[in-house]
């Protein structure tokens, strides 16, 4: 059984406020606008200010958004921008959408749109915002619509793509894809489409920002009706963008390679599909891709008549689709035949939510780590194993007064121990994880936190990287219901009990060079001298001809994992004395008492299974069993509805409370 010493399980009375220290916070002039994140650097914009911080947070300046909106260029009727000092006349704000570091230039692209409702550009120094090296009118990205007769303008995403040609260099574009409504209009001419590809080169200012390139089709269009962008990314040099299409959520892939031209040409696309009751329809809110794998793993949280989800799916491109055949976006649309769109579902829904804003995704060791924002302000942890069975959620923050998550997590680069948190007119940084609040090795091991190491040099539970030597465990590379497991067997013919002792931990080197087990029982030793030496992760008794007492054999097994100690207390009992119908508490008796589980009764027999998991099959269940995690948070504060009888809820969650 699983005791997480986390958060608060409020489960009856009134609600708890928790109180959880950050690392490091920040506040502005206004509500976050958009952020974006270099390597010690975090770029913050407001409605009027542009903001430059370090890493921790710390104030390194910022700049006014004011300036003068002049016409230059009458005869083609173009107004320039020019921002203008603190306290200088301005009559026009540039209002930023798209903030990109572009880390090998040494630049900061913003761009978005003045008073005029116009598109403004600026490149800024990296290092020092308040150096403009090129500024120019033009869009990339979404403009401010003159009119929009619906409540909300369609969002949009850029990010920046590196598109490898044929001769082995590679370019770096903006990818934008604007957001497309037939109710907002904008009366500044454009040349920009759906989905873009623009020149970031700006040491050939007749090429930056440019659409062109060796090709004539540079563009993916909209073939109709309203579509937002919630998400994009480039894994390898496969590039994904995500939409909301009237009541589908669609996947596009495009290929990063050769040219512009081959980019918008490659365009194949897939719907995702999540199941829900009959003309329920989702709507994605926000997307992080899985680092790491083989597969292309992607968290998405999806919205339903007011209730989210966050899902799991593989969306590994499918090459065999005929590209450039899509339905609702086209590239060479004069001969388009549309084909209908490859139908993705999920590998598994991980956790239902009410409210649930951003997602980031991590991956450590084998272990998937989701952060989760929230409405009311909270950022919630959760792990998922290679097996995809959930741990129990860590609340990691919240703000005080319920201010919303905005819908962008990002992982400080520095030192990837903590996320920054938007929230209203705040930043926070918060720690991945609050290891040093698990006092000894079993509470560290119990929280099933793959951030957390217990550092035998240290007598503390901490990140790996600040154990100074390799005596240290962790939580193994899936869930496990114990930290030391055991099993018997017993031999037909001559009745000799073995007893299996099995450790469900990760150690480093020095720990698992020095592993042995110790068993004792209240007379003596319990184990024959000829038995196996013990070998990481398990250690083996091979009993001597004792007589099992009706009540069990008591052995404590001393484990030693170089200077980390393990007790066990094991009770040795007479598997074919645990009878009765069969039942789900008599199988989880079964399996606890190290015997296993075969044929709806519980034997020495080893063709059985140790696994309490399995006791979920047994006739009559009407509960799950401990560990099973596919749980579902309410929109109650931390309020966890398991699929459970409450005697044998499981996660157990405590916080500090004011």
């Amino acid at each position: 059984m699983f005791l997480l010493s986390v958060m608060l399980l409020v489960l009856w009375g009134e609600r708890c406020r928790c109180v959880f220290e950050d690392a490091g916070s920040a506040t502005f002039d206004g509500d976050v606008r958009v952020y974006a994140v270099a390597t010690n650097t975090v770029y913050v914009a407001t409605n009027e200010r542009l903001y430059q911080l370090n890493h921790d947070l710390t104030l390194n300046q910022s700049l006014t958004l004011k300036g003068i909106l002049k016409n230059r260029k009458p005869q083609q009727g173009v107004i320039l921008f020019t921002r203008v000092p603190e306290a200088t006349f301005a009559n026009g704000t540039f209002r930023i959408n798209v903030l990109l570091p572009v880390e090998g230039a040494n630049s900061v692209i913003s761009c978005g749109a003045t008073n005029n409702k116009c598109g403004h550009c600026e490149i800024l120094d990296q290092s020092n915002i308040s150096i403009l090296r090129y500024n120019e009118t033009i869009q990339v990205g979404p403009l401010e619509w003159d009119r929009c007769s619906s409540a909300v303008a369609p969002t949009s995403v850029a990010i920046l793509v590196k598109v490898t040609r044929t001769a082995g260099k590679t370019d770096t574009y903006i990818l934008t894809a604007i957001g497309q409504s037939e109710s907002c209009t904008s009366s500044c001419a454009s040349d920009a489409k759906t989905i873009n590809l623009q020149n970031t080169d700006y040491s050939k200012p007749d090429e930056i920002f440019s659409f062109s390139g060796d090709h004539e089709t540079n563009f993916v269009v909209h073939k109709g009706g309203e579509v937002e962008f919630v998400d994009g990314f480039q894994v390898h040099s496969t590039i994904y963008v995500l939409s909301n299409l009237g009541n589908n959520v669609r996947l596009l892939w495009l290929e990063g390679r050769i040219s512009k031209s081959h980019v918008m040409r490659s365009l194949r696309g897939a719907t995702l599909v999540v199941d829900g009751s009959a003309g329920q329809t989702h709507r994605l809110v926000a997307s992080s891709v899985v680092p790491g794998a083989d597969q292309v793993l992607w968290g998405g949280v999806f919205s339903s008549r007011g209730n989210t989800e966050l899902v799991l799916f593989d969306i590994t491109p499918d090459m065999s689709i005929i590209p450039d055949k899509d339905p609702d976006f086209c590239s060479q649309c004069t001969a388009h035949n549309p084909s209908v769109p490859k139908i993705l579902r999920p590998r598994a829904v991980l956790l239902r939510k009410n409210n649930m804003t951003s997602v980031l995704a991590v991956r450590n060791k084998a272990w998937m780590v989701f952060f989760i924002g929230m409405e009311d302000g909270q950022l919630i942890k959760l792990a998922v194993d290679k097996h995809l069975r959930i741990s129990c959620a860590i609340v990691l923050y919240r703000a005080r007064d319920d201010r919303r998550v905005f819908h962008q997590l990002l992982m400080d680069q520095v030192d990837h121990r903590h996320i920054y948190v938007p929230l209203g007119n705040e930043m926070r940084r918060v720690p991945v994880s609050r290891c040093s609040t698990y006092t000894d090795v079993h509470d560290c091991w119990s929280a099933q936190d793959p951030h957390c190491v217990w550092c035998g040099s240290k007598t503390s539970c901490t990140f790996v990287d600040d154990c100074s030597d390799s005596d240290w465990v962790s939580i193994p590379d899936d869930l496990q219901q114990r930290m030391v497991s055991y099993g018997t067997a017993r031999e037909e013919a001559t009745g000799q009990i073995t007893l299996n002792i099995q450790t469900h931990v990760t150690a480093g080197p020095r720990a698992m060079s020095n592993f042995t087990c110790e068993f004792a029982a209240e007379s003596n030793s319990p184990c024959d001298q000829g038995g196996p030496p013990p070998h990481f992760p398990e250690c083996i008794c091979t009993l001597r001809n004792i007589t099992l007492p009706s009540k069990g054999l008591k052995i404590t097994v001393r484990i030693r994992l170089g200077t980390i100690m393990l007790l066990e207390p094991v009770v040795l009992n007479n598997c074919s004395d645990i009878t009765g119908p069969p039942s789900v508490v008599l199988c989880q008796r079964c399996i606890r008492a190290g015997c296993d589980w075969s044929k709806n009764k519980c034997s020495w027999a080893n063709q059985g299974s140790t696994n309490e998991s399995v006791c979920q099959t047994v006739p009559g269940k009407n509960f799950s069993v401990s560990g099973d995690f596919s749980s579902v948070l309410l929109d109650m504060e931390l309020k966890w509805r398991l699929k459970a009888n409450i005697n044998h809820v499981t996660c157990v969650c405590v916080c500090v409370c004011v």
